[in-house]
């Protein structure tokens, strides 16, 4: 297996995406603003800072070999009335959930050209569908996360970078905390997904891994749901 970078690692989905990759051979970097011990090498990154992207990613390649996986799953959410988002809000959003991403990408790439190919693996968010009110901004990232999958898709094919998206659905996380009431909020995920009970950060994480693996081998371009059944694409 291959070197795997993680973004958005110290989070509940990061942590397990992290966990998962390393019980399936990878080594592994965990970047976070606030890192913690997951077994994994730990980065702390502010992610709205290109400089510190592009030094993580070199101290990654330094200390565990050229990334071969990237995982962008870093996002924050504020929760606001559209017409009351600032304008600084707004640009952290899209500095952390998109143009991170993009930024992210773009180290990893030329280092999986290096190494004759690779995985990128972007996170998205079933609010993408459809649209969720008080979170315009987070929601038009996610959006963009998906469409920058296929082009990236497209454009890195060639060198034999595979890249593809998870759109998770309503997972038990710290991110629920926006939500005033948490058990009418429970009960509205329950009626609108298929299977009736909730996802768990590990069922996430092993759709991650078998992107970034090698059975996803000639599998490219694509957004794969991960919501209970939530959303059928």
């Amino acid at each position: 297996m291959s070197t795997a970078l993680v973004t958005g690692a110290a989070g509940a989905l990061g942590t397990a995406i992290v966990r998962r990759l390393t019980a399936d051979g990878h080594q592994v970097a965990a970047l976070d603003l606030d890192v913690k011990d997951t077994g994994a090498l730990s980065l702390a990154v502010d992610l709205r800072d290109p400089a510190a992207i592009e030094a993580a990613f070199a101290e990654t390649a330094a200390r565990l070999g050229p990334v071969g996986v990237l995982v962008n799953n870093a996002a924050i959410y504020p929760a606001r009335p559209f017409l009351e988002v600032p304008l600084a809000e707004y640009d952290d959003v899209v500095a952390v959930n998109q143009r991170a991403y993009w930024l992210c990408a773009q180290h990893a790439a030329r280092h999986m050209a290096g190494l004759g190919g690779g995985a990128i693996v972007n996170v998205a968010s079933i609010t993408m569908h459809g649209g969720w009110a008080g979170l315009a901004a987070y929601v038009s990232t996610k959006g963009a996360a998906a469409a920058l999958t296929r082009a990236l898709a497209r454009e890195l094919g060639p060198r034999e970078i595979r890249v593809n998206c998870v759109s998770p659905g309503a997972f038990p996380t710290a991110a629920e905390a926006i939500h005033e009431d948490l058990a009418a909020y429970n009960r509205m995920v329950l009626e609108r997904q298929a299977l009736q009970r909730r996802g768990t950060p590990e069922e996430l994480a092993a759709v991650v891994s078998f992107l970034a693996g090698p059975d996803a081998s000639f599998v490219t371009g694509q957004t794969i749901e991960v919501n209970g059944g939530w959303v059928m694409a």
